[in-house]
């Protein structure tokens, strides 16, 4: 037997429906509870013995979306799961990717080892921060990219004159894959960071003035590098400023900031829900992705051309 079972953790029900929909399949039943101390208890409400799993679950803070995926993926292995695919739209404590202060973790490796640990067979997550991640896992790892879906929101706009514009150093790659895609030029944003969370726009190479720009980067969020870059782009003359991001995570004044800037729109996806609606964010999903991402790991098929539109990206 090598029935397809998809079942989804709390953290995103609602994207985790749509890619079933877009599978053409049915939400597993799973129970998942809190005890009176906040202890997480998960049960299969179905026979999952020798059943290819998909457990669909993003690990943003709180630390309890975490836990409950490594949970869920544990109830799985020990229900006899022939095989159990973590499926991670937003992969959480990425950005703490390497030893850049003295005594700090690596915790995006911790993380890779307890979702190995706790018994995933495979993972599948999307724009990780940094690409050097995918090697901390010793379990195969599917990268998708979410520029499939929104390069093609902004061929739909036919937005004239546009420019692609990196925040960062660090978010060059993706802009610059944006920028061939959508044959325009590409501005970088040189930012000082003078401390966690804090962002100084510093300089912007590039030709701002006159032009429709569009900032790229893989998450927002306090959105205040975001923020600063719009600001900096149209004080350098920039006419309309454009926002896309992969995961919105928008903690803290994020929304104040946000609504109060000059952006004219900033399109998001759904790996994340929004903690509250703005008339100038946009969300497209990523739900099609998934699912066929999904079916073609149980059918032990290639996804390649899932994410060759990025291929120039690593």
């Amino acid at each position: 037997m090598n029935t397809l079972k998809i079942f989804s953790g709390r953290s995103n029900r609602a994207l985790a429906a749509a890619i079933c929909q877009e599978a053409g399949a049915t939400l597993g039943s799973v129970e998942i509870l809190n005890f009176s101390d906040g202890e997480i208890w998960v049960k299969y409400s179905e026979n999952i013995r020798g059943t290819d799993v998909f457990v669909i679950q993003s690990t943003q803070p709180p630390a309890d979306n975490l836990m409950e995926l490594l949970i869920m993926i544990d109830a799985a292995r020990r229900a006899s799961a022939k095989r159990v695919t973590a499926v991670i739209p937003y992969f959480g404590y990425a950005r703490q990717d390497r030893k850049d202060q003295p005594r700090v973790s690596v915790t995006a490796k911790l993380v890779a080892n307890l979702i190995t640990k706790a018994g995933a067979d495979r993972v599948i997550t999307m724009d990780l921060h940094a690409a050097q991640i995918q090697g901390f896992f010793d379990i195969p790892l599917d990268h998708l990219y979410s520029s499939a879906v929104l390069i093609d929101h902004f061929r739909k706009l036919d937005i004239p004159n546009m420019s692609v514009a990196s925040p960062d150093v660090g978010g060059i790659k993706m802009a610059r894959s944006y920028a061939k895609r959508l044959e325009c030029e590409l501005i970088l944003i040189d930012k000082r960071r003078p401390r966690a969370n804090e962002a100084e726009v510093m300089n912007i190479i590039g030709t701002a003035e006159g032009k429709n720009i569009l900032i790229v980067d893989d998450l927002i969020d306090t959105a205040g590098t975001f923020v600063n870059a719009v600001g900096a782009l149209k004080h350098a003359g920039a006419l309309n400023v454009y926002g896309a991001c992969t995961h919105p995570i928008l903690s803290g004044k994020a929304y104040d900031r946000l609504n109060a800037s000059d952006v004219t729109s900033l399109v998001v996806t759904d790996t994340l829900p929004l903690r509250q609606q703005s008339q100038k964010i946009t969300v497209r999903s990523t739900a099609k992705l998934f699912a066929e991402a999904i079916l073609r790991t149980h059918h032990n098929k290639s996804i390649s051309s899932l994410f060759d539109v990025d291929k120039d990206k690593v």
